[in-house]
C-alpha cells in the first residue's frame, strides 16, 4: 500500500526545466537592443522569481514600470508561442511518472504560473490527459506561499492533504507545503540562488539530483 495517495509537482524548476526557452527569448530580445545576453546561470538563478525579475536582470534592475511592461508583453508573447521549445522535462521526471502512473497513484501540479501558460505546457508535452489535477493562481485568492492551492488540488482528487507528498524548487513551495500538512520534498536541482541552500527550507526530505527522483519516491512509497 502507497503510503501517499498523490503526489503534487511545482512546475518550473521542479517537473519542467523552462529556463532555457526563458533565456532563448530574452537573449534575443537584448542583441535585438544592441546589448550582450546575461549569463544562462544568472538568468536561471532567478528564473523563479518571475518575468519582472528575469527582465531586470537584463535591462537593469532600475527600469521603470512604463519601460517594464512592453517588454513584458513581448517576453510572454514569444514565451506562449513555444513554451517548451528548448526546455523539458527534468531527467528522470518522465519515469517517475510513468511509475506513478502504473502503481495508480494520482499526480499533479500546483504553480505560481498562471492558468493559459500551464495549459499550454501541459499540452505541449502530451501530458494534459495524464495530469490528474492542476491549480494555478486563477483558482486560489493566495498563491504560494500560501496553503491554499495545495489544500485545493487535494480536494479536488477527493484526498486526505496529509496523504499528499509535495515537491518543490523554492522555499515558498516548501512553506505551502509544511502549511498544508503536506509531506514536502525539496528540488535542490531546481532554479536555486547563488548561495542558497535547500537544506534551509526543512522539508521532510531533500534530492540534489532528479535522477535520483524515481528511486526515492520509490522508497517513500513503499
Amino acid at each position: 500500500m502507497p503510503q501517499f495517495d498523490a503526489v503534487l509537482f511545482d512546475l518550473d524548476g521542479t517537473l519542467l526545466d523552462t529556463a532555457p526557452d526563458f533565456y532563448a527569448i530574452l537573449a534575443q530580445m537584448q542583441r535585438q537592443r544592441g546589448q550582450t545576453p546575461v549569463l544562462f546561470e544568472e538568468l536561471r538563478s532567478c528564473a523563479s522569481d518571475g518575468t519582472g525579475a528575469m527582465l531586470k536582470l537584463a535591462f537593469g534592475s532600475e527600469i521603470s514600470c512604463e519601460e517594464l511592461e512592453p517588454l513584458a508583453q513581448e517576453f510572454l508573447t514569444q514565451y506562449e508561442s513555444a513554451p517548451v521549445a528548448q526546455g523539458e522535462l527534468f531527467p528522470g521526471i518522465a519515469e517517475l511518472l510513468r511509475e506513478l502512473e502504473s502503481e495508480s497513484v494520482p499526480w499533479g501540479i500546483v504553480t505560481n504560473k498562471p492558468r493559459y501558460l500551464s495549459e499550454r505546457v501541459l499540452t505541449d508535452l502530451n501530458l494534459s490527459q495524464r495530469c490528474a489535477v492542476l491549480i494555478c493562481p486563477e483558482d486560489v485568492s493566495k498563491s504560494k506561499p500560501s496553503p491554499e492551492g495545495l489544500l485545493r488540488a487535494a480536494d479536488q482528487l477527493a484526498l486526505d492533504a496529509r496523504k499528499c507528498l509535495y515537491l518543490g524548487d523554492h522555499q515558498r513551495d516548501i512553506e505551502a507545503g509544511r502549511a498544508a500538512g503536506m509531506t514536502t520534498l525539496a528540488c535542490a536541482f531546481g532554479y536555486l540562488k547563488p548561495g542558497e541552500s535547500a537544506q534551509d527550507w526543512r522539508a521532510d526530505h531533500l534530492v540534489e539530483s532528479s535522477d535520483a527522483l524515481p528511486d526515492l519516491i520509490r522508497e517513500l512509497l513503499a
